[in-house]
């Protein structure tokens, strides 16, 4: 796999100011940072960010990056999200190298580990269930009360959680937890659990486990074996920092970490909630984690996105300690900086109406030349073919127009962009009085778009030759949902009924297909568009990354 090499570029913000500040000051001598997903489905946008900022502290400032999988949930992981993120991660455009690791590595140490808790009096099992559990935990306002298990022996409790382990228990029968203190102000201390019984085949482990440790009690203690310096979280880990600190007090690591929190992305028009993305995919809201409707990375390489407007994006909203709302409208900014800046341009009519060039000789085809990007002369020109027969886009034509309506019309003159000036004369309709085709002339005096009597018309429009053009599919994205802010809980309320529509009819030039590449390209007048993994020269598909403008929100509005 090649991965596209990201150019370092020092920001400012508070977390790098501290990681300045310790390198200055020598607290750290080398920085390692770490991107630690669970393996439970695709990454998405809000990713994006911590992998950004991992990553790139790590390449600013001369330290590693870690990938790591904290993978200590078998029943919800699978091989096919590990490959999917490594994959994203590069996509991205960063490498971890030889850094790859999981939590899962550290099954053995980390069970010693909680061997240790459980003889310095710090952790005992528990033969509550899960309810209980919850239920004796206590509120904001209420301290928690004391399991009825929580002064067991050291002996007991080693001997039980050994039989944990060996899968003498079935599942929820007993967890092991932390001894701390039930009427901390912090639930996260009250008492948390360490391991459950779990018996589930896990990728990487197979059956060799029963038992499998939490998040919190696996994350700080890998941080610690794999070296890491700052460990950086987004915010709703922060009252989840002292059990993170009491545990690495508590045991014999390796190395001291500190966690650091910063505010997520959250996006308009946007749910990045893992459960409800899981939900759109399962619930056949969407056609899988890759639909290009999708916030996931996945989704939005197949949209067409580049990496490197992601990357310009996250780098725009920078890193903050509170949490706010980003418009997505930011976002599509950015991608639309990145692609006008990139992508090639050519011609495609979405919607064909039919032109017939009267007064153009029969059988004859001529080519033009057309530029490749009008802001890179280096891209260089492309031939078009001219015709006869041509289709323009539907919307272009108006038979009877409102005032300022400049496009074709009867009786009035366009420019064909490269081409020539035509007119309309005559309008064909079909039985059920559709306009089907346009009878027009051109003047051949105006080739390559400018007449010599100087005089002007107001509107240029794009065309393809009916003889030359491809057929092609188009699949045209809007926002998933019509809600700025939609609802996690009911988002089926908020989905947009529009957020796709193909077109089946659509004409292309025949480069695009010839080309073969993969790369987004701007069809003039309409967007940015992308070869989806469907296409085949025999039948292209193409996906609509995003428009020239932002009509969406206006849309939308209009409707509300």
């Amino acid at each position: 796999m090649t991965t596209e090499t990201v150019t370092a570029e020092a920001g400012r913000d508070f977390i790098r100011d501290i990681v300045a500040a310790d390198l200055d000051q020598g607290r750290r001598k080398q920085i390692v940072t770490r991107f630690p997903p669970e393996p439970n489905g695709y990454l998405h946008i809000g990713h994006a960010k911590s992998i950004a900022l991992n990553f790139g502290i790590a390449q600013e400032f001369a330290g590693r990056c870690h990938l790591r999988f904290d993978d200590t949930n078998p029943t919800k992981e699978e091989q096919e999200y590990i490959d999917s993120i490594q994959a994203d991660v590069h996509w991205l455009g960063y490498d971890w190298g030889s850094n790859l690791f999981y939590a899962s590595d550290y099954f053995e140490r980390l069970y010693e580990w909680a061997e240790i808790l459980i003889r310095n009096g710090d952790a005992y099992v528990d033969d509550q269930s899960q309810e209980q559990i919850r239920l004796t935990r206590g509120t904001l306002t209420e301290a928690g009360k004391n399991s009825p298990f929580r002064e067991r022996s050291i002996a007991e409790n080693l001997d039980l959680f050994r039989r944990m382990r060996a899968g003498e228990f079935p599942n929820g029968a007993r967890v092991l937890r932390a001894k701390i203190d039930m009427a901390s102000g912090n639930i996260n201390l009250r008492d948390p659990v360490l391991y459950r019984i779990l018996h589930a085949t896990h990728p990487r482990t197979g059956d060799k486990w029963s038992i499998y440790p939490s998040y919190d009690y696996a994350h700080g203690q890998s941080d610690a074996i794999e070296g890491i310096t700052h460990s950086i979280c987004t915010l709703e880990f922060e009252d989840h920092r002292p059990l993170y600190d009491w545990l690495l007090d508590k045991l014999p690591v390796p190395s001291k970490p500190h966690q650091y929190e910063f505010a997520r992305l959250n996006l308009t028009y946007t749910l990045l909630s893992k459960r409800v993305l899981t939900e759109l995919v399962r619930g056949g809201h969407v056609a899988g984690w890759d639909d290009p409707r999708m916030p996931s990375l996945a989704g939005l390489k197949r949209r067409g996105v580049p990496p490197a407007a992601i990357r310009g994006f996250i780098k725009r909203i920078g890193v903050a300690k509170a949490n706010s709302v980003v418009d997505v409208g930011m976002l599509e900014f950015c991608i639309r900086e990145e692609l006008n800046r990139t992508a090639l341009r050519r011609m495609a009519v979405l919607r064909p109406l039919k032109v017939m060039i009267e007064n153009y000789p029969e059988g004859q085809l001529e080519e033009l030349e057309a530029v490749n990007h009008p802001d890179d002369p280096a891209a260089g020109m492309r031939k078009i073919a001219f015709g006869r027969e041509l289709f323009i886009e539907h919307d272009d034509f108006m038979e009877n127009p409102p005032k300022k309506f400049f496009r074709l019309s009867p009786g009035n003159e366009v420019r064909l962009r490269y081409a020539y000036f035509i007119k309309c004369h005559d309008v064909v309709k079909n039985t059920a009085g559709e306009v089907v085709e346009l009878r027009c002339t051109y003047d051949p005096a105006t080739k390559g778009g400018n007449a010599p009597d100087g005089r002007k018309v107001k509107a240029t429009m794009h065309w393809l030759s009916a003889a030359k053009s491809r057929p092609a599919e188009i699949r045209l994205y809007n926002q998933l949902f019509t809600n700025p802010s939609p609802d996690a809980a009911n988002f089926a309320g908020d989905l947009n009924p529009q957020s796709l529509e193909i077109l089946s009819d659509a004409r292309i030039e025949p480069a695009i297909v010839e080309a073969r590449s993969r790369e987004p390209v701007q069809f003039e007048r309409q967007g940015y568009f992308v070869p989806d993994p469907d296409s085949t020269p025999e039948h292209p598909v193409f996906n609509r990354t995003i428009g020239l403008r932002d009509t969406f929100a206006k849309e939308v509005a209009a409707k509300g």
